[in-house]
């Protein structure tokens, strides 16, 4: 990670000396040594930016990523002009072709490389990604129409409406809390929650969440008696979503047993081979004529072939990874919906039974979860009200087990981020180990270290009412914080230099042109203030930034030179016109969840016509709606769901800005990830996860997924990082 922050500054350094379209650009690196992960970083540059007297409030602002956080942060935000752009998975362009015969191997008298050398060399070009623009005022418009309250108690703030959809939407599950069991994002989750939330309103007597009180270390920002009439609405559909999964798991399992039942009879046993455990494919079940005798054979079959052969692979593949179809699926103990279904959860997944066993469990979970939703809220809105908080559950609260409320208190601990590291330490498996020094893996790999227990080399995985083994729950051991930093401080000492530097915490940095008129005299400037400890306030008036600057102790740079020491098919930059600094986001004193004053509002686009409806997902048989039998649903509410209309949530601007992220999953998130690795997203790239930045140690909890299923916030899940 040390070398990519030192290629990312050299690649700021090029650009800003030499493309004049980079002249008046002030670029900020924040890189894997300042903790954090990269979206929120971003969104704390806004608000301190925000909360500033001279602040534009019709500033454009643009983020990169897939993640769906991105659009909840966006929203958090309460700028009107923002967007997220995305890559169009929908509309992947096929990469372009060369076909290339080489005419060396054609000439050589080696047999094998006129085998191979009839084969066309296919050259692929770099695909060209469509991209979409994700229009925060758009989907605003779209939110105002679908939370819209029939005859409210109060008058209604769109500002407010959108904080109070924020916040349910955590239900959902996300990186450090899991899903609420009867929430589905796939089952029409949000519909679900936003039809909650609008038969409850009124008998609420108004919002959720008061954003502006985040501040507040009492937690008056949380209307618990509000949430906990919420909660009763949700969990008055609970049983009969438990009951439709239930009925619907069991058709697929009596369905697949009738095909498996089937086929045994079309098949001659006879020559069958016997051994058909995981994936070894034999020969005769893809049988294939190899030998190819002239260079004239026709193409188009091989092509065919291969990618019938591509196709089979695959299929075997994710039919393993299919716990049906592949005979794995366990008896459902539990049986959720049917009679006694909530005791039995807790016997199963907690091993406990006695009613006041279960109460206690209960009250400690939802206790919790509350300080989760807070968190999060904080988190989201804010910044990171602890470093060592964590969720120390693998499964959630049901909705009707949220009660009382009110005799729960919240409150975090405030404290410091964790080393680098000892953040790796928190995140990686013992086989990632290679991205820490040698006297840190010895932690991981010696079995008499006090740490070695928290890097199993076996797992169990809870795949209870899965259909796939990446839907699963690892369940991997939670860190002892206090254990892990003892552990490595009798490392430490045993750093070299150049690793005591990588361990080190470090402030963004802030790049521009000499000429730049934000510090005049940039050049003296610098020099003047020759590693002290001056500050210097940028003025937002005459920079459009507000800031603190502080010198940068970096003898390369010094001498108007930059050495390219880790970029070694480059060349070192000589007379370097660019000036660094640290630089120091100002702090938001408070929270502005509204829209500045005299912001320029986009004229509306969408009217209620654009909005289609549908009805709750259990209540109607099957898992499709029946679009062509609507007599088939029972009479029930029906709720729109934003974003469905004529999809004018892309639009064709192109907006400057953005902050860099991996991909993948997240602990508490989607079920599904690429690695069994403890790493959650990483931005700047690197392993650390989510548990310095926010939320403790919440480790990745989902099982191996096999590669290429998902696009691939990094290490697991989402790379989160250092």
């Amino acid at each position: 990670m040390e070398k990519l922050s030192k290629a990312l500054e050299y690649y700021v350094r090029s650009r800003l000396n030499s493309d004049p379209g980079w002249k008046g650009i002030k670029v900020i690196l924040s890189d894997s040594n300042v903790p954090g992960e990269g979206e929120h970083k971003v969104m704390s540059f806004i608000r301190g930016q925000r909360s500033l007297a001279s602040y534009d409030p019709n500033t454009m602002h643009c983020l990169y990523g897939l993640d769906a956080d991105l659009i909840m942060l966006a929203l958090a935000s309460h700028e009107l002009h923002f967007s997220i752009l995305r890559e169009d998975g929908s509309r992947q362009s096929q990469p372009e072709k060369c076909i290339s015969l080489s005419n060396e191997m054609l000439k050589t008298e080696d047999s094998s490389r006129k085998c191979r050398g009839w084969f066309p060399q296919v050259i692929e070009t770099t695909p060209k990604k469509p991209y979409q623009f994700v229009n925060i005022w758009v989907l605003r418009e779209y939110l105002e129409l679908d939370l819209k309250i029939p005859n409210p108690v109060v008058k209604t703030d769109i500002e407010r409406l959108i904080d109070d959809f924020i916040f349910i939407c955590f239900l959902t599950g996300n990186d450090f809390i899991p899903r609420i069991p009867s929430v589905e994002i796939h089952e029409g989750a949000i519909d679900l929650l936003l039809e909650a939330y609008k038969q409850t309103f009124n008998k609420m007597g108004g919002y959720i969440v008061s954003t502006e009180k985040l501040k507040d270390k009492h937690a008056a920002y949380l209307k618990v008696s509000r949430l906990e009439k919420f909660f009763h609405e949700l969990s008055l559909c609970e049983e009969k979503i438990f009951l439709k999964r239930y009925d619907l798991r069991e058709s697929l399992q009596r369905k697949f047993l009738r095909q498996a039942a089937e086929e045994c009879k079309e098949t001659n046993y006879d020559t069958m081979e016997e051994n058909t455990d995981g994936l070894n494919l034999t020969a005769k079940s893809f049988s294939t004529n190899c030998s190819i005798s002239t260079y004239s054979q026709d193409e188009s079959d091989v092509k065919a072939n291969t990618l019938e052969l591509r196709r089979n692979l695959k299929d075997a593949l994710r039919n393993k990874q299919d716990l049906i179809k592949s005979g794995s699926c366990k008896h459902d103990m539990i049986r959720l919906g049917l009679a006694g279904w909530k005791s039995r959860y807790y016997r199963e997944k907690f091993g406990v039974e006695k009613l006041s066993e279960v109460g206690k469990l209960k009250n400690d979970m939802v206790q919790r979860y509350m300080e989760g939703l807070c968190w999060v809220l904080q988190y989201y809105f804010t910044d990171v009200p602890s470093w060592s908080w964590y969720y120390p559950y693998y499964h959630a609260p049901f909705a009707s087990d949220f009660k009382g409320l009110s005799q729960f208190k919240i409150c975090f601990t405030t404290d410091k981020p964790l080393k680098p590291f000892d953040q790796l330490m928190a995140v990686l498996p013992k086989e990632s180990s290679c991205a820490l020094p040698k006297c840190y893996r010895e932690l991981m790999e010696n079995e008499e270290s006090l740490v070695q227990k928290f890097y199993p080399s076996d797992l169990q995985i809870d795949t209870h009412g899965k259909r796939f083994l990446w839907q699963g729950i690892a369940m991997l051991p939670f860190i002892d914080e206090k254990l892990l930093v003892s552990a490595t401080k009798t490392v430490e000492g045993k750093l070299a230099v150049h690793e005591i530097n990588r361990n080190a915490v470090r402030q963004e940095k802030i790049f521009m042109r000499n000429s730049n008129t934000t510090v005049p005299n940039g050049s003296a400037f610098s020099k003047a203030f020759d590693c002290s400890s001056k500050k210097l306030w940028l003025d937002p008036s005459t920079s459009e930034l507000g800031g603190w600057l502080s010198p940068v102790d970096d003898k390369d740079t010094s001498s108007g030179f930059f050495h390219s020491s880790v970029m070694r098919d480059l060349p070192d930059i000589r007379n370097d016109q660019t000036i660094s600094f640290l630089f120091s986001n100002p702090e938001a004193v408070e929270t502005i969840p509204r829209l500045l004053d005299d912001v320029k509002k986009p004229e509306k686009t969408i009217t209620e016509t654009e909005i289609s409806k549908r009805p709750l997902w259990h209540t109607y048989p099957g898992c499709r709606l029946p679009e062509t039998n609507p007599s088939v649903l029972e009479p029930q509410p029906m709720v729109s769901s934003f974003g469905r209309g004529r999809g004018r949530a892309t639009a064709a601007e192109t907006m400057l800005g953005g902050g860099g992220r991996g991909y993948g999953r997240s602990f508490h998130g989607a079920e599904s990830s690429q690695t069994q690795s403890r790493g959650s997203r990483n931005d700047g790239n690197s392993y650390a996860g989510r548990g310095t930045y926010g939320g403790g140690f919440q480790r990745q909890q989902t099982a191996w997924r096999p590669a290429g299923d998902a696009g691939g916030r990094g290490g697991s899940e989402q790379r989160r990082g250092w």
